[in-house]
């Protein structure tokens, strides 16, 4: 679980504006630093299906989240890759 201060400096990175805090390229970026997290906890614990399951879920919603965005707006899509450092699938 990320705490208040982590996310705000995630969503710095990534806002479209101001007070972004939902939009898909926030949402994105917020699942991606949670899996970063939740995989060096399951280096250290590899027994613990439950969290992998968690994280199995976490990735599914980035992708859908992902894909939803780069039907909207490609350009956007693009820029997000770049910025958090993602491969695209295409």
């Amino acid at each position: 679980m990320l705490t208040l201060k982590e996310k705000e400096k995630v969503m710095e990175g990534v806002k479209t504006h101001k007070d972004d805090t939902g939009s898909p390229e926030v949402q994105v970026a917020l699942l991606s630093r949670e899996i970063e997290k939740l995989l060096l906890h399951l280096k250290k614990h590899a027994k613990d299906f439950h969290s992998k399951r968690g994280l199995l879920r976490m990735v599914a919603k980035r992708r859908i989240l992902l894909s939803y965005l780069k039907r909207e707006n490609e350009k956007r899509y693009l820029s997000l890759l770049r910025k958090l450092g993602l491969k695209s699938k295409v």
